[in-house]
């Protein structure tokens, strides 16, 4: 079995939004946050920086949308 390969580049994923999440959108300002009723869902990027990790950003998924996917289609 091959071990996963280990990446220095900005990379986005579609995942669903967990209880407690606080993270803040970079596009509209707004709270990503969990709504039980609407199983809701979120763009996670991490976001890389002359080859090092620097940060991670959460995004609504039509902020990611229309900020033009800049870390690439979500996984």
């Amino acid at each position: 079995m091959s071990e996963p390969k280990a990446t220095s580049e900005s990379r986005a994923v579609e995942r669903s939004i967990e209880p407690g999440n606080s993270a803040v959108c970079p596009v509209c300002g707004e709270t990503v946050k969990f709504k039980a009723r609407t199983q809701g869902r979120q763009v996670i990027a991490n976001i890389y920086v002359n080859g090092n990790w620097d940060r991670v950003e959460h995004y609504h998924v039509d902020c990611y949308d229309t900020a033009g996917k800049p870390y690439g289609e979500p996984q």
